[in-house]
């Protein structure tokens, strides 16, 4: 029981939402409840989990975030001799610190290590970097896609009613022939589990909890607001677009003195409307400056007419989290009539649209803007 408690939160690597990167390791009773499959499930006791995985489709409050830090303490060894490699490339500083719940494989135990890592500048405790391709990536197996594609919901629960988490992690206890099922197709399918060398999307799932955690953020820059604004953004938008939008990069420019941060997307042209932004705008990509701001003022607005150069196209989008005030507005709308520079402000309201979309798949995400450049248009001469 110590083992699996110490192995489900990895401090060092600091996966997840925490604004401190500790998490919160499982207590006794949850580790209770996950040893107690073992005497539930026939097929554990007498053979354990094929793949630890599993345990996301018996127990409430085991999901891939858990899975992902349990894998990092098994793989610590591993991911400290990544770091050290990646510091002595980069020239980073390390320090010796003691590292624990480094796994030993040959003890088959946990202990501490003495070794020499870069400390987090803020509180000097140790870090441990991931490949970040690695971080694209969620479990091959997981609850969603059980739930989408393999749960016999229908045995679960009656018609129209809600299925719960709950529920159906229960039934999985007492019906293990339908996880069985579900494990059985997808080592089958293996060979179809690639990592994609260039991108893949987020699930639903993290998408609308980075979408709740900007809705949570206050305007402006006290405790780090806009910094926290800027990266939850810039992990949303790449994905409701992709492959509309390829990701080329997070930038950081200072216009007069002030730092501002931008998203830069390649331009695909794949759609009707990419296409138009290439032939009317000279857009071979598409820059989104985003604003923690309660109100977008004159002065960005200029700031981002100047970004606006022929080598980016003269089409651009503000992310911020009200819509433009009169003034700003008719800002926007002289650029155009003088210099035809189109600029779009996609709100909080509209990311929720794009969240929406994106877990529906109805349509997709990109044609939020599609609308907003619509709606600009017509308010010009």
């Amino acid at each position: 029981m110590a083992a699996l408690i110490a192995a489900s939160e990895c401090d060092e690597v600091g996966l997840g939402t925490s604004a401190t990167r500790t998490g919160k390791r499982i207590g006794p009773a949850k580790a209770k409840e996950i040893l107690s499959l073992f005497e539930q499930v026939p097929r554990y006791s007498q053979a354990g989990f094929r793949h630890f995985e599993e345990i996301q489709l018996f127990v409430d409050g085991i999901s891939k975030d858990r899975i992902s830090d349990i894998s990092c303490n098994f793989l610590k060894s591993f991911l400290i001799d990544f770091t050290i490699q990646q510091c002595q490339k980069l020239g980073l500083q390390r320090q010796l610190v003691d590292v624990k719940n480094v796994y030993n494989y040959r003890k088959n135990q946990f202990e501490v290590q003495k070794v020499e890592l870069p400390l987090n500048p803020i509180d000097g405790s140790p870090l441990i970097f991931v490949p970040k391709r690695w971080l694209r990536f969620v479990p091959w197996l997981n609850y969603d896609d059980y739930f989408q594609s393999y749960c016999p919901q229908d045995n679960i629960a009656h018609k129209g009613e809600e299925l719960t988490r709950v529920e159906v992690l229960e039934y999985n206890r007492d019906n293990y022939g339908a996880v069985d099922t579900y494990i059985s197709a997808k080592e089958l399918s293996f060979e179809d589990c690639k990592n994609d060398p260039l991108f893949s999307q987020i699930p639903v799932t993290s998408a609308k909890k980075k979408f709740s955690a900007i809705q949570k953020l206050p305007t402006g820059k006290d405790e780090n607001a806009d910094r926290k604004y800027e990266a939850l953004v810039g992990q949303l938008l790449p994905s409701l677009f992709y492959p509309k939008l390829d990701f080329a990069q997070e930038q950081a420019r200072t216009d007069s003195g002030v730092s501002i941060r931008d998203l830069i997307f390649y331009n695909t042209a794949s759609t009707p409307f990419l296409q138009d932004m290439f032939a009317t705008y000279g857009s071979r990509q598409i820059t989104m400056e985003l604003k923690n701001v309660a109100a977008v003022e004159r002065i960005h607005v200029d700031q981002l007419n100047r970004y606006l150069a022929e080598e980016l196209g003269r089409f651009g989008l503000f992310i911020t989290r009200n819509p433009l005030k009169k003034a700003e507005m008719s800002r926007t709308i002289d650029l155009w009539s003088g210099q035809r520079k189109a600029i779009v402000t996609i709100t909080d309201a509209d990311l929720a649209q794009m969240v929406e979309l994106f877990e529906s798949k109805q349509r997709d995400p990109l044609d939020v803007i599609v609308k907003k450049y619509s709606e600009f248009r017509s308010k010009c001469p």
